[in-house]
């Protein structure tokens, strides 16, 4: 698990400005949730506890039926973090080791004993002997975060599945629909991305975080399903230049506090 994102290190785990939705069924933001590393869960746990936070970070190991750990291999010494899924979805981990994921949640001191009253859960305890009294991160939503070039050369293993990708800007057609850039990877192309709502303008080069789902550039259900307003010459563009390829449907487009 020695990939790092696109931007290395400045995007891999980065604290962003904004707060990025849940990644679940529903849509709704989380009020009050900061972006921080694997790290700092682990060296500030008292002063990030009760508070919602966001982590990207590479899944370590499987814990229980509902819960695993996080941590980032690039920091010595980094201590793996719990992560309980109390999302009421079910979340399958990456099979390769090279997609991060992302997570949002409430850091708490874990009990095994609180969590599972606060929470409405039942963990089975020979688990979790190693975890008790250590940080751990309650889930409230979590989402595969692969990088746009991964998505673009490999879409099969990510459609109609809940992203969340950080990419930078490229290729603007207008306000529902640019790509994310893609350098990387040999063979990769950038990722289309459509955003049928768009809450705030993006400019050419700034890096985003974009959560949505992943599907096949399909124009007519696009038409059907979205007010887009693409005059007839950019959907002539659009489909023949997606026409076999993935685009990445967005329920949130949100600017990054970190640049390339």
């Amino acid at each position: 698990m020695n990939k790092f994102w696109k931007f290395q290190g400045a995007i891999s785990l980065a604290l962003m400005l904004f707060v990025l939705p849940a990644c679940s069924n529903d849509s709704a933001e989380v009020p009050g949730a900061g972006n921080v590393t694997t790290k700092e869960v682990a060296n500030n746990a008292a002063a990030l506890d009760g508070k919602t936070v966001t982590v990207r970070s590479e899944p370590k190991s499987k814990v229980g039926p509902a819960s695993f750990t996080v941590g980032d291999e690039k920091f010595f010494g980094n201590e793996s973090i719990l992560v309980i899924n109390a999302s009421g979805e079910p979340f399958t981990l990456p099979e390769d080791d090279d997609t991060e994921i992302q997570v949002t949640g409430i850091v708490r001191n874990f009990v095994i004993a609180d969590v599972e009253k606060e929470y409405n859960l039942k963990l089975d305890k020979q688990y979790y002997v190693e975890f008790e009294n250590k940080p751990a991160i309650i889930a409230q939503s979590m989402a595969l975060s692969p990088d746009p070039g991964d998505i673009t050369k490999n879409p099969q293993k990510y459609y109609n599945k809940r992203l969340a990708v950080v990419g930078e800007v490229e290729d603007i057609q207008d306000a529902n629909t640019f790509t994310l850039d893609e350098e990387k990877l040999f063979g990769a192309t950038d990722l289309l991305v459509l955003n049928p709502k768009p809450k705030t303008a993006i400019k050419d080069d700034e890096v985003v975080a974009v959560t949505g789902v992943l599907r096949p550039f399909v124009l007519a259900e696009f038409e059907r399903e979205y007010d887009l307003g693409w005059d007839l010459k950019l959907k002539q563009k659009l489909e023949a230049d997606y026409s076999t390829k993935p685009v990445f449907v967005a329920d949130s487009v949100y600017p990054s506090a970190i640049s390339e």
